[in-house]
């Protein structure tokens, strides 16, 4: 058992350090994944401007991790900025941003998608504007008609299909064989200003390393005003780069995954506990005296000695009929026949047949046949049994 456990428990181990160390050796490929994350040095990853924001807005800018229905349920906060860049917000959420723009506050929003209730709330109707390769992303503020920003990898194409009176146009997506269409608006509500930007990915570092773009993103924030920044970000911490991060990062693939993990464990326990080794057949031991006395047999009949055969057979039954009969065997007449005949219980005729047959194989001189041997042993195992 013990044996059969180790050498499951060596195979797993040796299973997980092999995917270990191809994971380690494996060559670092780019991920194009579009996953806004400020930690994220992929191309589309926020980790540049992560850096760049606090000289950007001041040192006045403040991260959180929180969901704006919790920040604001926590603390009253007075006059700000808000800034939202492609992060998925529930209802609650948005209201709550809401509400501060109304009541004074201006928000940044940079998102390819807001929910269907918000957009009518604050004026607007996104959707796919273009499905060009590339595309530029200019300003329609003649200060800023120098800064613009080209999208030559994987551009969203988003921008405002329909747009409501008293609603500013910022920016535009301009492309060679179409006309240019509304990428960024900007808007009143309650006492604040509302932005709106469709176009997230020229935040990221790919576009942000490109000579003359950082500008692009300077003129976008530059509408807001100088004052503190609330910037609610996906995540603070570290990704994980663990082989495994995407599995254990889904919660029905993580149980599903510990799950497995436990059944294997139990299964090389159970297995290894119940197996045990082979029982070996012994075969039982021969009765050699059942052989010994056929094979005896066999050389008699052989020989076709039933004179002997007779004597040895008749010597036989009178000694047993000595030993649990209890019966004087040295004359072989009729006192002997009627003894027998009581205590067996047997025929007198039976039993004076069989008399005669063993004084015929006892007599040395007496001709024996076969059938004279065969019959005397059917009488003889009659009388015994």
């Amino acid at each position: 058992m013990k044996k059969t456990f180790k050498i499951y428990a060596v195979i797993f181990i040796v299973v997980m350090l092999i995917l270990a160390l191809l994971e380690v050796n494996k060559k670092e490929t780019t991920s194009w994944r579009k996953n806004f994350d400020i930690n994220e040095k992929s191309p589309f990853g926020l980790f540049v401007f992560n850096n760049e924001a606090k000289d950007l807005f001041k040192n006045n800018l403040s991260k959180t991790e929180q969901a704006p229905y919790d920040y604001y349920g926590q603390r009253k906060k007075n006059l700000h900025n808000i800034i939202v860049i492609e992060k998925d917000l529930d209802k609650q959420s948005w209201m709550k941003i809401l509400d501060q723009v109304s009541d004074g506050s201006d928000a940044m929003i940079i998102v390819s998608h807001v929910p269907k209730n918000i957009e009518d709330t604050i004026g607007y109707h996104s959707s796919d504007i273009s499905f060009a390769e590339e595309n530029v992303l200019k300003l329609t503020d003649t200060k800023y008609q120098n800064d613009f920003i080209k999208l030559d990898k994987f551009p969203s194409g988003r921008g405002f299909s329909f747009i409501k009176p008293k609603v500013d146009v910022l920016g535009k997506t301009v492309e060679k064989n179409n006309s240019d269409q509304v990428n960024f608006i900007k808007t009143s509500f309650g006492k604040g200003t509302i932005y709106v930007h469709s176009e997230p990915l020229f935040l990221t570092n790919y576009y942000l390393l490109k000579p003359g773009s950082l500008k692009y993103a300077q003129d976008v924030f530059s509408y807001l005003q100088d004052r503190e920044t609330i910037w609610f970000v996906e995540n603070d911490t570290k990704v994980s780069r663990f082989f495994m991060r995407f599995v254990l990062s889904n919660p029905a693939l993580k149980y599903a995954w510990w799950i497995f993990l436990g059944g294997l464990m139990l299964f090389i326990f159970f297995n290894a506990k119940r197996k045990q080794r082979i029982v070996p057949v012994l075969e039982p031991l021969r009765n050699t005296s059942v052989d010994f006395v056929k094979s005896i047999g066999n050389l008699y009949l052989q020989e076709g000695n039933f004179h002997d055969m007779m004597a040895k057979k008749a010597q036989y039954f009178l000694n047993r009929i000595r030993m649990d009969l209890l019966i004087d065997t040295q004359h072989l007449d009729g006192e002997f026949a009627n003894k027998l005949h009581l205590k067996t219980g047997k025929p007198i005729e039976m039993i004076d047949e069989a008399i005669t047959l063993m004084r015929k194989g006892q007599d040395p001189y007496a001709s024996v046949m076969k059938e004279d041997l065969v019959r005397m042993n059917k009488l003889l195992d009659e009388i015994l049994r």
